[in-house]
């Protein structure tokens, strides 16, 4: 019952449904009695009952030991889905200890944040047996405004979401660069603002995915070598230690300017790393 599973709950009661709730801190479950849960001391006798169970934990260790935990009060048969940002292997692990047992295990994670929780809005990922997804699939559209099902492999949806938060995380590291280099150059955020409310780069995110991954870098539109000079100008001004991933990058770009791909285009920096 941290902050995106207290707001699911709200939101479940608030479109009728009846929840019973716990925490590893309970006052974090009694808070929500005002709104109409009902919070239980143990895991166990929360989850006595009930159809369905949802989880919204910390990681691998503390769905395992949670569950561990909720066992000897779950209704046979019951569903289990859980939240939780964890390991792809760890929700193809419980997919299959749990259906040993007789339940069903569901893998949901989600992009979300408290306030989309509350509203039902956002992105929710499932991946797993196809019969199972079409059984749950209508009680997880209520909870939020987009699921997109991410096929028969049980831990799809756990790659898919820290794949996204691999980019969220190396995006912000961008932004702490850009404001780094800001900083040394005299820039001033509303300059900075000023630029990235007109000229904005994350539109060009699906475009430059497919250029990246079109194995064609002949026909350069930025040369490697030319963004490698970039690169240097950028460590000169704003200084190496006060940068992250432009030090990174700028070594990734020599390797390959090392062998011979100075005048393709710069994306060919992905060319060994690209899935099949």
């Amino acid at each position: 019952m941290g902050l995106l599973g207290s707001n699911f709950v709200r939101a479940m009661i608030n479109k009728g449904e009846t929840v019973q709730v716990w925490n590893r801190t309970p006052a974090k479950a009694t808070a929500l009695e005002q709104y109409g849960a009902k919070a239980f001391p143990g895991v166990a006798d929360a989850v006595r009952g009930a159809d369905t169970i949802h989880l919204t934990l910390k990681d691998d260790a503390s769905v395992d030991e949670v569950l561990d935990m909720a066992g000897p009060g779950l209704k046979p048969g019951a569903t289990i889905i859980d939240h939780t940002t964890t390991s792809a292997q760890g929700a193809i692990d419980r997919t299959k200890a749990w259906a040993k047992k007789g339940f069903t295990y569901v893998h949901a994670p989600v992009f979300m944040g408290p306030p989309n929780a509350l509203e039902s809005t956002g992105t929710m990922l499932v991946s797993g047996d196809p019969a199972v997804v079409a059984r749950v699939e209508p009680a997880l559209a209520k909870m939020t405004g987009k699921v997109l099902n991410f096929g028969p492999e049980a831990g799809k949806a756990a790659s898919m979401k820290l794949l996204g938060n691999l980019f969220l995380i190396t995006l912000t590291g961008g932004l702490a660069d850009t404001l780094s280099f800001a900083k040394s150059t005299d820039v001033t955020m509303d300059e900075v603002y000023k630029l990235f409310e007109t000229w904005n780069p994350a539109g060009m995110v699906p475009a430059r995915l497919k250029r990246m991954t079109s194995g064609n870098y002949s026909s350069p539109s930025w040369e490697l070598s030319m963004a490698r000079k970039d690169a240097r100008l950028m460590l000169e001004a704003a200084g190496r230690d006060n940068l992250t991933i432009i030090p990174a990058m700028a070594e990734k770009m020599d390797k390959y300017i090392s062998q011979g791909h100075g005048g393709d285009d710069w994306t060919v920096i992905a060319k060994d790393h690209i899935p099949a």
